[in-house]
């Protein structure tokens, strides 16, 4: 089954510019600057009114329709970005080995560098390259506590992902042995108040 016409619609907030141009989306904010390339999509948009953007699908089966709403989310995420930012709390778990984690940033690529050491003991040393434009620091109010800060959900998630897909336990019980670097919290940078 097809459906004619289907539609999401998106309220752009004071302050923030939204500008499409053959599906590339530019999103301008008080934060900064964040593009996404849609135009693997096939979907278009109207400009109804100043503040909306309407998403819209002509004759899309159910899993064509699906992606409106996706187009929505990934748009909104990007004027979150802008506005107040994302921010990933990371725990180190360990039971007897204590994790040391150094951070470094990189003078040729500018990238910060998460470095792991003594995760259960081994003598491997585990480094992270984070995603372009995601800050990283060791927390001051909690112990064992990193935290992930950027503009981009993407690029914040995906930092994070990897930190904690590279403490995955091998050759082990892993019902056993549950150590390892785990997302505690996520948030904004700047909270409401």
């Amino acid at each position: 089954m097809k459906y004619i016409y289907s539609q999401e619609s998106l309220e752009v907030p004071e302050g923030v510019k939204v500008s499409i141009k053959t599906r590339n989306v530019t999103v301008e904010g008080p934060r900064g600057k964040l593009t996404k390339n849609l135009g693997h999509l096939a979907v278009s948009f109207t400009n109804p009114k100043k503040n909306i953007i309407n998403i819209e699908l002509h004759h899309g089966a159910r899993k064509n329709v699906a992606t409106l709403r996706t187009v929505r989310t990934i748009i909104n995420n990007l004027i979150i970005g802008v506005t107040k930012g994302f921010k990933y709390k990371m725990r180190y778990v360990y039971a007897h080995f204590p994790i040391n984690v150094n951070l470094d940033k990189n003078n040729e690529t500018g990238l910060w560098e998460v470095e792991i050491r003594n995760f259960i003991g081994e003598k491997i040393v585990r480094r992270v390259t984070m995603q372009p434009g995601v800050d990283v620091e060791t927390s001051k109010a909690q112990k064992d506590e990193l935290l992930l800060m950027g503009n981009s959900l993407e690029d914040v998630s995906q930092s994070a992902a990897d930190i904690q897909q590279v403490c995955r336990v091998r050759n082990k019980d892993i019902r056993k042995f549950l150590d390892g670097l785990y997302v505690s919290e996520r948030g904004h940078i700047q909270e409401d108040a």
